[in-house]
């Protein structure tokens, strides 16, 4: 998780420096901060996916098992 933090702080430092060098209303301005933005989206995507249970990772490992069979009524 750390990893997708380090790009979030570095698109933010680069967000701030097009923004001081291209003006804070230029379309490179706003790219940049959007960049940012799905960065932080991805994070918070990633940060509410639970994580899977030992029975998931069994099945997703043994899909033919008898205990994983899934039907359908």
């Amino acid at each position: 998780m750390s990893n997708i933090q380090d790009k979030i702080e570095k698109e933010r430092e680069e967000a701030r420096a097009i923004c001081d060098s291209a003006g804070s209303d230029s379309p490179e301005c706003a790219a940049a901060w959007d960049a940012v933005e799905e960065l932080q989206a991805e994070a918070s995507h990633q940060r509410q996916t639970k994580a899977k249970t030992a029975f998931e990772k069994y099945c997703d490992a043994n899909p033919e098992a008898d205990e994983c069979r899934v039907y359908d009524d």
